[in-house]
């Protein structure tokens, strides 16, 4: 394969993992930073004393959020990301408890593709669905995923710079008081197009789905 000149929008993403810590996690307008007092799962405190109502906080679906390098199978790596390798990369997190994200991302012949999968855990379930419903509300023309959590939404959008194309998918879903977000991203550098919104969001849903199950399988608290 030769060697070609990236686009300045993507050359970001073939860079080291401290480009990806800011470049690779595409919803940096994500929740805000908690607080020390949520480090920690609550802790069940007793029953109701006969002095007065007790301090007992209601228990969380997930404790800490998954290792999501391991959220996906490998056949799914290789089919979304081909040419990636199948144990990704774990981005820096301020705190693994709450928020960890994993990317893959590959240039297989003139194709590229790039994938993360993230995972944040909340302090409680109203939180969570507080959060996902400003992130929905911050972006348009997408749709509702039924069958993925308690609540999901998929949307793709097309970018163009130096001539050349990339289509990018983003999932939120939510299931009690945990978000799982993906973003798949693609670029034909052949032909500068972008690969159809079909396969972007099918991909996207697919990896969404799979994640999903591996934080329900495995992150309860």
């Amino acid at each position: 394969m030769r060697s070609l000149p990236l686009p300045l929008a993507l050359t970001a993403r073939l860079t080291p993992v401290a480009v990806l810590a800011c470049a690779g996690w595409a919803l940096a307008s994500g929740p805000e930073t908690p607080s020390a007092a949520h480090d920690a799962p609550r802790q069940e405190t007793g029953r109701q004393s006969a002095s007065g109502p007790s301090t007992t906080a209601a228990p969380k679906t997930y404790g800490a959020a998954p290792a999501p390098c391991t959220s996906l199978g490998k056949k799914t790596i290789g089919s979304l990301v081909p040419g990636a390798k199948t144990a990704g990369k774990e981005i820096p997190s301020s705190d693994s408890d709450e928020r960890r994200t994993c990317s893959w991302n590959a240039l297989d012949g003139y194709d590229y593709r790039w994938l993360d999968v993230s995972f944040e855990v909340m302090d409680s379930d109203a939180e969570a669905e507080k959060s996902y419903k400003a992130r929905v509300a911050d972006r348009s023309g997408g749709g509702e995923v039924p069958g993925l959590g308690d609540a999901a939404y998929s949307v793709v959008n097309l970018t163009t710079e130096d001539d050349q194309e990339t289509r990018e998918g983003v999932v939120l879903a939510r299931s009690d008081n945990a978000l799982v977000i993906v973003t798949y991203n693609g670029s034909d550098f052949e032909s500068k197009q972008a690969p159809s919104t079909d396969e972007i969001n099918k991909g996207a849903i697919k990896a969404a789905k799979e994640a999903m199950a591996a934080l329900e399988d495995g992150g309860s608290a």
